[in-house]
C-alpha cells in the first residue's frame, strides 16, 4: 500500500510565546498539494518542519513514509525544494549551477551533465543556459530554481511561492510547468497565498489560518456546492416562497434565487416543484461556483 506523502500527527510548533503551528493532525495522498494561507499563516513553517530544518515542539511527522528527524537523510535524498525568493549563485551559469546541484545529490559528472541539459530544456532555459544567472530575468530565476530542485528527480518537491514576484505571462508559464511535473511522477506541494494559483495546479488543499487547520482535503469535493442558482420567468417572489415552505434556504439576488436544499433532499426536485405550483417558468439553472477565496473568507468569519 503506498504510503501518503505527508503524515502529521498533533504537530505544534512556537518561536517563544508565538504559535505558529496549533496542533495540526493532517493526511494528505500523493499528487499536487496546495498548502494555503495569508501571510503568517504558518506555511513557511510547516514546510521548514518537513525538511527537517526545524524540529516541531510537539507532534509527529513522516514524508514519504520517513519519520523526522528519525530518517531524515533518506526522506532528503528523495525531496527537491525551491525556496521562496532568488538563491541563485549570481555569478555562475545556469548550466555550471545545475551540474553542481545534480552532483550535490550523488550523480556521477557525465550523467549529472545530461541530467542538467535536460532539465533546463525542461523548464525553457535551454538557450540559455551558458548565460550568468545574474543576468537573467526574475521569471527566468524562477525558472532556474525550479530546475534544480527536480534535477535529481526527486519523488516530491516543495515550491515555496513559486510565482513570487512574476508577471501574468511568467505567472502562467510556471503554474503550466508546474501542473507538468506530475507527468514525470514527481509529487508536488506548492505553498502559496494566491488562491487561484492553487485551484490551477493542485487536486488537494491544506488550508492554514493562524496556525490553525481550516480545510484538508481533495479541491474539487472542498469548492463543491449543493446551492443552486435560479433564474425565473415571472415572479421570483412566489418562488421564493414555495421554496422556502418546502424547507429550502432562499437568497434573493438581484436575478436570480440562491437555493440551498436540505440534507438528503434532491435540489432539483424541490424546485421542480415550487416551479409547477406557482405556474412560473425557468430561464436558467446552475450550480452556484465556489472558489478557494471564497471558503476561505467564510473559514475566517466563522
Amino acid at each position: 500500500m503506498e504510503h501518503p506523502l505527508i503524515e502529521l500527527s498533533g504537530l505544534g510548533h512556537r518561536y517563544g510565546n508565538v504559535v505558529a503551528l496549533d496542533n495540526l493532525d493532517v493526511n494528505v495522498p500523493p499528487g499536487s498539494i496546495g498548502l494555503v494561507g495569508a501571510n503568517g499563516a504558518g506555511k513557511s513553517t510547516l514546510i521548514r518542519i518537513l525538511l527537517g530544518i526545524l524540529r516541531p515542539t510537539t507532534g509527529t511527522v513522516r514524508v514519504l513514509g520517513h519519520d523526522i528527524p528519525r530518517e531524515l537523510i533518506e526522506m532528503r535524498a528523495r525531496v527537491g525544494y525551491m525556496a521562496e525568493g532568488s538563491t541563485l549563485p549570481l555569478d555562475q551559469t545556469a548550466a555550471d549551477f545545475m551540474v553542481y546541484a545534480a552532483e550535490l545529490a550523488g550523480i556521477p559528472t557525465k550523467a549529472a551533465k545530461q541530467r542538467a541539459s535536460d532539465v533546463l530544456t525542461l523548464v525553457g532555459l535551454h538557450e540559455e543556459r551558458f548565460r550568468a544567472l545574474g543576468d537573467f530575468s526574475t521569471g527566468m530565476k524562477q525558472r532556474a530554481m525550479l530546475a534544480q530542485a527536480i534535477v535529481h528527480d526527486p519523488d516530491l518537491v516543495f515550491l515555496d511561492e513559486p510565482t513570487a514576484g512574476l508577471d501574468p505571462e511568467g505567472r502562467d508559464e510556471m503554474l503550466h510547468l508546474i501542473t507538468r511535473l506530475g507527468t514525470f511522477g514527481i509529487h508536488v506541494l506548492v505553498s502559496s497565498h494566491v488562491l487561484s494559483d492553487i485551484e490551477r495546479t493542485c487536486d488537494w488543499v491544506v488550508m492554514l489560518d493562524g496556525g490553525k487547520l481550516l480545510r484538508n482535503g481533495p479541491i474539487d469535493r472542498i469548492v463543491s456546492s449543493n446551492t443552486l442558482e435560479l433564474e425565473v420567468l415571472g415572479d421570483s417572489q412566489a418562488v421564493a416562497q414555495a421554496l422556502r415552505s418546502r424547507g429550502a434556504e432562499v437568497e434573493t439576488q438581484p436575478t436570480s434565487l440562491l437555493v440551498t436544499s436540505p440534507a438528503d433532499t434532491d435540489t432539483d426536485v424541490l424546485i421542480r416543484d415550487a416551479l409547477a405550483d406557482t405556474h412560473t417558468g425557468m430561464r436558467r439553472l446552475t450550480a452556484k461556483q465556489t472558489s478557494l477565496e471564497d471558503l476561505f473568507l467564510e473559514s475566517g468569519d466563522a
